[in-house]
């Protein structure tokens, strides 16, 4: 699979079929469900489907996706971060996901610095969004952390979120 991004302890790479049962996990975490959305995704076989209509169309689509963050060398699944385009949304939004065992060590910033920085530069993006629920402070503080700054509110997926914008 294509290397998006290799840091100092991360290697970001586009998802593949073999992910599918890192991706039962993530999104099956009570934090995921409570901060992102319940996808409904339980079995491996809905896992392909997930990764296949979500993230692989993504890549067709757009050149860019979700991805997977693995630990350098040892190759350990810890989340997952990417660029994604939705419909409901003007420009390209940063989205991110972690294991709850990987939280709080400074592993989303890292990926989302070079998320951030590979996908403005191939793409020529100007500005990136990021949308996040107001009670997500971990969230919302890494967001800010990043540079973005707030930009208002917007409804998404039945929830009012923060809107957040990312310029170089």
């Amino acid at each position: 699979m294509p290397t998006v991004s290799d840091t100092e302890r991360l290697t970001i790479r586009h998802f593949a079929h073999e992910d599918a049962d890192f991706i039962v996990r993530l999104l099956n975490e009570p934090s995921f469900i409570r901060h992102i959305a319940d996808k409904q995704v339980r079995t491996r076989e809905e896992a392909v489907r997930y990764l296949d209509s979500g993230p692989v169309a993504s890549y067709c689509a757009h050149g860019f996706g979700l991805n997977l963050v693995q630990l350098k060398g040892e190759g350990t699944p810890i989340g997952m971060c990417g660029l994604v385009k939705r419909d409901e949304l003007e420009g390209p939004d940063l989205g991110y996901a972690f294991l709850p065992e990987f939280c709080g060590q400074g592993y989303a910033f890292e990926a989302a610095t070079a998320v951030l920085e590979q996908g403005m530069r191939a793409h020529a993006l100007e500005s990136v969004l990021a949308v996040t629920l107001p009670d997500n402070a971990r969230s919302n503080r890494l967001l800010r952390a990043l540079g973005f700054r707030a930009r208002g509110t917007v409804d998404l997926y039945g929830a009012r979120n923060n809107l957040y914008e990312y310029r170089r």
